[in-house]
C-alpha cells in the first residue's frame, strides 16, 4: 500500500489539498466533520463546458485504510491500535492528496476535463453521482453491448 508509512499531519496534507483545488481553480472549500474527524472534503468547481458549477465532495474511508493495516498484526497491544488508527487516517489522507495531485495534473495537460475526473464526487446534497447511480444499479449505463439493427 502507497503512503502506509506517511508521517505527513492529517491536518497538513489536508491543507496541501486544499491549496491544490484552490489552484486549480475550487471555491468554497470545505472540511466536513462526524464525531469530530474530518470525513471528506467539498468544494465547487466551475465548469466552462457548460456553464455550470458543480458541489464536489471526496470522501476519505479511514476505516477501510485501518482494517488492511491490521491484516498485517495478529494480536495488536492497546498502544498498537491508538498508532494503526492515527497510521491509517494519514495514509488515506495521503493517497487522496496524490491522487487529487495525478487529476489536477492530467486537467492541466488537457488529458481529461474537470468534470470527467470529479464526476463521481459530484454532490446533490444527499449523495454523490456515483452512489445515486449504485442504488439504481446502474441503469443509467448501458451494458456496453451494440444493439444489432
Amino acid at each position: 500500500m502507497k503512503n502506509y508509512t506517511s508521517r505527513v499531519s492529517v491536518e497538513k496534507t489536508i491543507s496541501l489539498i486544499e491549496r491544490a483545488l484552490a489552484k486549480a481553480g475550487a471555491s468554497n472549500i470545505l472540511k466536513n466533520y462526524e464525531g469530530g474527524v474530518i470525513t471528506s472534503i467539498s468544494f465547487t468547481l466551475f465548469d466552462p463546458t457548460f456553464g455550470k458549477t458543480y458541489f464536489i465532495r471526496l470522501p476519505i474511508n479511514v476505516d477501510a485504510v485501518e482494517k488492511i493495516l491490521f491484516q498485517k498484526i495478529k494480536r495488536p497491544r492497546k498502544e498498537t491500535i491508538k498508532r494503526i488508527r492515527e497510521q491509517a487516517a494519514r495514509t488515506a489522507w495521503k493517497l487522496m492528496l496524490d491522487w487529487v495531485e495525478v487529476q489536477l495534473s492530467l486537467i492541466e495537460m488537457e488529458q481529461v476535463e474537470a468534470l470527467q475526473v470529479f464526476l463521481p464526487y459530484v454532490f446533490d446534497g444527499e449523495k454523490t453521482f456515483y452512489l445515486a447511480l449504485k442504488e439504481n444499479n446502474f441503469r443509467m449505463l448501458s451494458s456496453g453491448k451494440k444493439e444489432e439493427l
